[in-house]
């Protein structure tokens, strides 16, 4: 199976995990999810796709017990940071970023607080996204490209 088919699994967990963490302390009102995109909606289909059916292998569905609030750049990266900081803040109880570093690093710097996954291609640590892999520390999560290497060996993320 191709990295993609990989990638698209591996983000159905990473769609659970990102349901299950903030969720369990909210439980008595409908969570928010705010995903931050850098590109349209329909560029990340495969990616929001598997993000909803990790989703709803964990009981979840759009607008019966989770509200999805979505922001698109549409390929004008300069527009990530305004559109962060408006996610950041709504009341989102996490906020998931999709295209890479550009919106990962919007996502951290517009909250300290609110817990952010995000799916990158790069060393988190030169980015600035994690104070170093032992003990990354801050509100961030998610996967790098060496993640998905590691994983796809493992028998985690295979097609």
């Amino acid at each position: 199976m191709g990295l993609g088919m990989r990638r698209r699994k591996f983000l159905g967990l990473v769609g659970s995990a990102a349901a299950a963490w903030p969720l369990a302390a909210r439980a008595q009102q409908m969570p928010v999810i705010g995903i931050l995109n850098s590109r349209t909606l329909d560029k990340n289909g495969p990616l929001v796709s598997a993000f909803h059916r990790g989703l709803a292998e964990n009981g979840y569905s759009e607008g019966r017990n989770v509200v999805i609030e979505y922001r698109s750049a549409d390929g004008d990266y300069a527009r990530l940071p305004a559109l962060a900081a408006e996610l950041a803040s709504r009341p989102v109880d996490v906020l998931v970023s999709f295209g890479g570093e550009p919106s990962a690093v919007a996502a951290k710097a517009a909250t300290s607080k609110i817990p952010t996954v995000s799916t990158i291609g790069t060393d988190p640590v030169e980015l600035g996204l994690a104070a170093s892999d032992n003990r990354p520390g801050g509100n961030t999560t998610g996967v790098n490209r060496q993640d998905w290497r590691r994983l796809s060996g493992s028998g985690c993320c295979a097609n």
